[in-house]
């Protein structure tokens, strides 16, 4: 256990790490890529995956609790080479992948100190940490979530059994597809730990001019992928 939460607690802070320091980068004032865009931001949390993945290899990669749940619903005998599917392995990578997101969110404030403390909008400030909604309807922006993890679960699972086979690359690749086609309404948090480890940071950090961490939002970027990530690995087991 000690193995499977240190190699996703590693995983998922190089993605917070560098995911969040996309946006960072993007948003935050006086920064060298500020205003980049959008499409920055895809191909920034794509590599982050990318690189995410790669560091917690031996686990399976998941970076993700809607991945893990998704594994389990498909009824796999295993998270990842050599580790059973079981409940005591399970709340393990769950509790390192938020550990994990908490750690990158307080590196990027770290990276990025002074540009917080010069950017005004608190709102882009908590746009680093966690998503939310361009149009707010919990109801549709609980369904964009659901249906942007299916998409990551389903096609992860269709190339095995752990999202290790399918290879770094591939998953950078299908988080920067997803982000472009349906991130618009949400943000695309398609991974709970993302989005709640990165608020409380938010919520506990010494942020110049914060504002509120929207806790109000903050159930959706969890439920949504959680539903999404069930979803994806029914019918995956199903069919493969």
């Amino acid at each position: 256990m000690i193995d499977i939460f240190l190699s996703e607690m590693l995983g998922t802070g190089m993605l917070i790490l560098l995911g969040g320091g996309v946006v960072a980068n993007v948003l935050l004032t006086q920064s060298k890529g500020f205003d980049g865009g959008w499409l920055l931001i895809n191909f920034g949390w794509g590599l982050a995956v990318f690189s995410g993945v790669f560091v917690a290899f031996s686990t399976g990669g998941h970076i993700n609790p809607a991945v893990t749940v998704g594994i389990w619903a498909s009824g796999a005998e295993e998270f990842g080479p050599d580790i059973e599917v079981s409940a005591g392995n399970f709340l393990t990578y769950v509790a390192a992948q938020l550990v994990g997101a908490f750690i990158g969110a307080v590196l990027v404030y770290l990276a990025y100190k002074k540009h917080f403390d010069e950017t005004p909008d608190a709102g882009a400030k908590l746009a680093i940490f966690s998503t939310g909604p361009a149009i707010r309807s919990y109801g549709w922006n609980t369904l964009t979530e659901v249906i942007g993890t299916f998409v990551l679960v389903f096609v992860v699972l269709s190339f095995g059994n752990w999202p290790g086979d399918l290879g770094p690359l591939a998953a950078a690749l299908l988080v920067t597809g997803i982000g472009a086609s349906l991130g618009g309404p949400t943000g695309y948090a398609i991974n709970p730990a993302r989005d709640l480890g990165p608020r409380i940071a938010h919520a506990l950090l010494p942020i110049r001019g914060k504002g509120g961490s929207d806790w109000g939002y903050s159930w959706v970027p969890i439920v949504g992928p959680i539903i999404g990530g069930i979803a994806g690995g029914l019918l995956a087991g199903a069919l493969y």
